[in-house]
């Protein structure tokens, strides 16, 4: 039995929620999302909370109903403070720079490589080897952050490449003669 699902979501001042059928759309300062929610959860507006309830007691339906409260949640937390992931370029000669819809990389290649970053994420480059996504639908900067991230992931020789700024490295011993 779901535990998250049990717990209402609390919908801050200035965020619109809007049920209509299996639909759910949440507007806000940073955007507006939408979610079709599955037919196995039932979802219920208060004045301004929302609540996620299985249709049946079953554990299936238990599950589909937290994940679904986890969806919503983020879409509240996304459309009202946004979501932000960061990168950072080790390694010499690795450089960013934001064109607008594009970031161009130059990742150690004999070309630079040129990634059109999508609608709903934006993309700032603080200094040559930072990267900074920022947008309000989680989903879609954690994708393009892997995308980014799997031009160059992170070797484990001497940690060269694209890793997010929290990211851990274990590093291999080299070869002993």
């Amino acid at each position: 039995m779901s535990r998250i699902a049990k717990s209402p979501i609390s919908i801050p001042a200035g965020i619109d929620v809007s049920l209509s059928g299996q639909d759910i759309s949440v507007k806000g300062p940073k955007g507006k999302l939408g979610l079709r929610i599955n037919p196995f959860v039932a979802v219920a507006k208060n004045d301004n909370s929302i609540t996620f309830t299985p249709q049946k007691e079953v554990k299936e339906q238990w599950a589909m109903a937290g994940t679904t409260r986890a969806l919503v949640n983020n879409m509240v937390i996304g459309v009202n403070a946004g979501f932000e992931r960061k990168l950072t370029l080790i390694g010499v000669g690795y450089r960013a720079q934001a064109k607008g819809r594009v970031l161009n990389l130059s990742l150690g290649f004999s070309h630079p490589v040129e990634y059109s970053v999508p609608e709903g994420v934006d993309v700032v480059t603080p200094s040559q080897t930072e990267i900074v996504l920022t947008g309000c639908d989680k989903q879609q900067v954690g994708q393009v952050a892997a995308e980014i991230r799997a031009f160059r992931p992170p070797e484990p020789y001497k940690g060269k490449g694209v890793r997010y700024s929290d990211e851990v490295v274990v590093r291999k011993e080299a070869k002993k003669k």
